[in-house]
């Protein structure tokens, strides 16, 4: 994954050397909301009100943070109102592309562009940070309201409520304390925490990371043994930002990121619930295994430099998970 330096595109990986190994990710720069009356949100601008086909998603089917906001987008039955560009798979040299040869990948749906850097310096020409999926873009205004994934998702969650009619909270206020609290472990060390395992590049930072990621995975583990999801009865943002890791985790992340003291289906809890989330109406359309699979184990040069596509487990998603 290169980045942006100036509008200017450089083909540069992540540098481990300061950090000791360790893979410290980037914090999203486009942090605006979309609000039902256009208000501001809790950061950036306002004036993005939620209207009908005023909004574009760039995303990638293989990358878990853009997943999170396919998933709202079926929840909240938002396809009729945001269209969405696919890119492709791979991402090389020229980071994330347009590249239509590969299954299920669209091209760029507004402008016909090549590369999603295009995006963004068409937002801030002279745009500097790493260029990633999602992406939101205003039509109206001509710009990217947001590339931060667990913002976005909470912009579905409600500000498109009065014109879908369709209600559903997975952000109740009356729980949002003890979501973030559970977010926060999780975040750190599950759905960064493979990566933080898979980019090390020291002893010392892959332990670091793959040890927490174990130990949140039985923590999370002992909680389903009580409760139906995170939050108890009740299935909430957390479900679902989890969810995306443990898709791809026994296809990937178990071998590719050296994740590989337990896999997903060794969890009885964990994997009922998984499957659980799989099958819950429109979800099983936002997987696609085929760019997961082929994304990671042929963009990631430095953990497999000869792109050799490994056949996988062969799971059944779609077995009774028993969780009711």
């Amino acid at each position: 994954m290169g980045l942006l330096i100036d509008g200017q595109w450089h083909d540069k990986w992540y540098d481990t050397k300061e950090s000791g190994g360790a893979f410290k990710r980037q914090e999203s720069t486009f942090r605006n909301w979309v609000t039902a009356d256009g208000s501001p949100g809790p950061t950036g601008e306002g004036g993005f009100e939620a209207e009908a086909g005023r909004y574009h998603l760039y995303i990638s089917h293989a990358c878990p943070w853009a997943h999170r906001t396919m998933v709202f987008r079926a929840l909240k039955k938002l396809e009729p109102l945001i269209d969405v560009s696919v890119v492709h798979p791979d991402m090389l040299g020229q980071g994330w592309t347009f590249s239509t040869d590969f299954d299920g990948a669209t091209g760029d749906q507004q402008f016909g562009l090549p590369f999603a850097r295009d995006v963004y310096t068409r937002a801030v020409a002279d745009f500097t940070g790493r260029v990633t999926v999602p992406i939101l873009w205003d039509k109206k205004r001509g710009t990217i309201v947001s590339n931060e994934s667990s913002e976005i998702i909470r912009m579905m969650n409600s500000a498109f409520n009065g014109i879908t009619g369709n209600t559903d909270d997975y952000w109740p206020a009356e729980l949002r304390s003890d979501i973030e609290t559970i977010n926060e472990r999780i975040y750190k060390t599950v759905n960064n925490g493979v990566y933080k395992s898979g980019f090390a590049t020291t002893q010392e930072a892959y332990d670091a990371a793959v040890h927490p990621l174990f130990e949140t995975l039985d923590w999370i583990e002992d909680i389903l043994t009580r409760n139906r999801y995170l939050m108890g009865d009740r299935i909430t943002e957390a479900d679902w930002r989890l969810f995306t890791t443990l898709v791809r985790f026994d296809c990937v992340y178990h071998q590719h990121f050296k994740c590989n003291r337990k896999r997903i289906v060794d969890y009885p809890n964990l994997w009922a619930y998984t499957r659980e989330l799989y099958q819950w109406e429109g979800v099983a359309g936002t997987v696609h295994l085929d760019h997961i699979v082929r994304h990671y184990h042929y963009s990631h040069d430095t953990i497999n430099p000869n792109r050799v596509i490994p056949i996988n487990p062969v799971i059944d998603w779609n077995a009774p998970h028993n969780r009711s």
